[in-house]
């Protein structure tokens, strides 16, 4: 299984882009993080066409996630599982997290809050955001499982996943409670499978800013991730990440992310 994950930063700009970039790499599934669009106005009937399923979850401006899947959709689910409120105590309105069970493996494509500063009540919110997705896991599944939760999740696990770790003091994404988020997934028992291909290899990102050229200065960070389960993450033959994709070309102008792809011999 040839699986992807994107956050496009708004599909309804870049559509053409991403049918482009289908077209060209083939993946079986590819999940979208960052939509930008309400449920119905998703594209279904274009990813169709080039032979996709997919289910959406989206609320207008803001969020949205999706799977667009060649190896079958079954069991949709939007948002968390009603059965983790009493585990975490809050419900979830945003449009962040879908699952669906695709060529046999249950995937989601996450957008974890991006947690804005540390004292803005997003950050808390983000935090609470990752617990609840820790919980689903444990009331939902087993590490034997065929699991994979994919996405932006918006933490640099570690200092090598940042271009100049001092900058980022006092801010967001590599905080301790956040990378300890992480860790509570890992501890689970997903694993991170581009650190398990690529080891301690730093100045390897996903994200660079649109501003002060920290594409070309390759000042990036390391925020969009695939975590499989050990069943899933074993059967890992290679991971890449298609850097070309964020350059500007032609008239597409690019997200602000780049395609992170990995392929199973499931």
């Amino acid at each position: 299984m040839k699986l992807t994950t994107w956050n496009v930063n708004s599909l309804n700009v870049r559509l053409p882009y991403v049918l482009e970039w289908i077209e060209l790499a083939q993946p079986d599934v590819l999940c979208l993080q960052e939509t930008k669009l309400a449920q119905e106005a998703f594209p279904e009937a274009e990813f169709a066409t080039l032979g996709y399923e997919s289910q959406h979850y989206g609320q207008g401006r803001w969020n949205g996630v999706a799977i667009i899947s060649k190896v079958g959709l079954e069991n949709p689910s939007l948002g968390f599982a009603p059965d983790t409120l009493q585990l975490c105590e809050e419900a979830d309105g945003e449009a962040r997290i879908v699952w669906a069970t695709c060529g046999g493996v249950r995937l989601a494509s996450a957008y974890v809050p991006n947690g804005r500063a540390i004292d803005n009540p997003h950050y808390s919110y983000k935090l609470r955001w990752l617990q609840r997705l820790r919980a689903q896991l444990e009331a939902q599944h087993t590490v034997a499982d065929d699991v994979v939760i994919v996405g932006d999740f918006n933490i640099a696990p570690e200092d090598r996943d940042v271009w100049n770790i001092d900058a980022f003091e006092g801010k967001t994404h590599v905080t301790e409670p956040e990378r300890d988020s992480w860790m509570a997934l890992c501890d689970w028992g997903l694993k991170d499978v581009f650190r398990q291909r690529y080891g301690d290899i730093g100045g390897l990102y996903t994200y660079w800013d649109y501003q002060a050229g920290r594409f070309h200065k390759r000042e990036g960070m390391r925020i969009d991730h695939i975590l499989a389960s050990p069943p899933v993450a074993q059967r890992l033959t290679w991971i890449t990440l298609d850097r070309n994709a964020r350059k500007s070309r032609g008239e597409h102008k690019p997200s602000d992310h780049a395609p992170l792809t990995a392929n199973f011999a499931l």
